[in-house]
């Protein structure tokens, strides 16, 4: 598969595209060529993961992504690393059984088994933004990794404790995290912007070192993504509709993309909290951040401006790179951008979306466990909460629910919804991060991260 920038049309093979992780135009990578409709079966999430794999990156190797799916495997349950578990009415896809309990465990084992092939010996840094879970799941994944470094940049206040202790006790040399006066938005914005800088570009290399990214901007990141929705569908075994909880859009584009691959799912359901942009998007056809930024109590999705969805305007825009670009263009100048009437058509036929606030989150936890003893965080709270206000199951079919987290990372908000604590069973890694010394200590400002990541060359 050879991929092309959403903002132009170069063309690159795969582990070129996984190990830039930004197109050089500012753009992100995106098959440049219709997905196959592949005919294996996704009865397991190892075949799934040959499938979405297969499609996408059949140009590595095959030992290579054998070697990737065999690494995911062994930091997961073996019996069932992604249950699909019936609460409600719903059929909730868990996706938290990984090292530290967020659904991007399962990308992030993937990945640095593609990063070193794609690396070929040579030395790369990572730069990863993160609003909580996708900072601890890297800096876990590229832990010892070696040739490889990874700068994980979080907001200094705003992230669960767990969340936070997560970022700040790993003792593996090679990785690095680093709290930032300011919110996920700021620490993405920055680091794209260093990833289009030659300048800076220019001195990492001058020092041997490759810039890359383990965040859903990353083809490489995205991708393993696709698998645990097949393996979802051969579960359902018919139709369904699934509803993700979305911050920076990347799960629920791979969703979609498991549809392209044949995945029967007939609706997108984006779920936000109260920093509703994603649902103002889908309704309106017009993105809109403005200037309000909450932090909520499901602090993954605290995040106003999607990376992903530039990938989803040009599969609307019929991947036409220059409309694309005109759009981002448009953003940059102005802070917002609307699709044409076409595009916001096509968008509106896959998705709809709406938000639940902090209170509807707490009161839809208590609801779940009152209903089923089912305890669920609070960001696939939001997803149910979104779901019952959508009517959703709908029309006799099943509805998915992604879970992305254990509740086991956000102990405060669950003893501020349920009064009481209902977290009586904590995983052993968890249990540990209470004693576990820090290690991470350094905060910048946002106008600093330039120059903690030149120190890192």
């Amino acid at each position: 598969m050879k991929f092309t920038s959403t903002r132009s049309t170069l063309s690159v093979d795969s582990l070129p595209a996984i190990l830039r992780g930004l197109a050089p135009d500012g753009g992100l990578f995106v098959p440049a060529s219709p997905l196959p409709h592949p005919t294996g079966s996704a009865a397991t999430l190892a075949d799934a993961e040959r499938i979405a794999l297969g499609a996408f990156f059949d140009d590595v190797p095959e030992k290579v992504r054998e070697d990737a799916i065999r690494n995911l495997l062994s930091k997961f349950p073996a019996n069932d690393p992604t249950p699909l578990v019936d609460a409600d009415g719903f059929k909730v896809l868990e996706l938290f059984h990984g090292p530290t309990g967020a659904f991007k465990d399962v990308a992030l084992s993937v990945l640095p088994v593609l990063m070193t092939a794609a690396a070929q010996g040579r030395r790369v840094l990572i730069l990863t933004a993160t609003s909580g879970d996708t900072g601890s799941a890297a800096m876990a994944g590229f832990a010892n990794v070696p040739g490889v470094a990874i700068a994980v940049f979080f907001p200094h206040t705003g992230t669960s404790r767990i969340q936070r202790l997560q970022m700040t006790t790993p003792s593996a040399k090679n990785v690095h995290g680093i709290a930032i006066r300011g919110n996920f938005d700021d620490a993405q914005a920055a680091v794209k912007r260093i990833f289009s800088d030659p300048a800076i570009r220019a001195a990492a290399e001058s020092a041997g070192i490759l810039l890359s990214s383990a965040n859903s901007i990353n083809i490489g990141r995205l991708v393993p993504q696709v698998a645990y929705y097949l393996h979802a569908a051969a579960k359902a075994g018919r139709e369904f509709d699934v509803v993700v909880p979305s911050g920076n859009f990347g799960n629920i584009l791979a969703a979609y993309y498991a549809k392209l691959l044949g995945a029967p799912i007939r609706k997108f359901v984006c779920a936000s909290n109260v920093n509703d942009v994603l649902t103002r998007f889908i309704a309106t056809g017009t993105y809109d951040p403005g200037d309000k930024f909450t932090v909520t109590n499901s602090p993954s999705m605290d995040i106003r401006k999607s990376s992903n969805v530039e990938r989803l305007l040009w599969l609307v825009n019929d991947g036409d790179g220059a409309a694309v670009k005109k759009l981002m263009d448009d953003f940059a100048a102005t802070g917002r951008y609307s699709l044409s009437p076409a595009a916001t058509a096509k968008l509106q036929a896959e998705f709809v979306g709406a938000f639940a606030t902090p209170e509807e989150t707490e009161a839809e936890m208590r609801l779940m466990h009152e209903h089923c003893g089912y305890v669920l965080d609070p960001h696939t709270a939001v997803a149910t909460a979104v779901a019952r206000k959508l009517g959703y199951p709908k029309d006799g079919l099943p509805c998915v629910v992604a879970a992305t987290a254990t509740p086991y990372k956000f102990p405060e908000t669950c003893l501020h919804a349920f009064g009481t604590d209902v977290l009586t069973d904590p995983p052993p890694a968890f249990a540990a991060l209470e004693n576990a010394p820090v290690t991470q200590t350094q905060v910048v400002d946002v106008a600093a991260i330039d120059d903690a990541v030149r120190a890192l060359f």
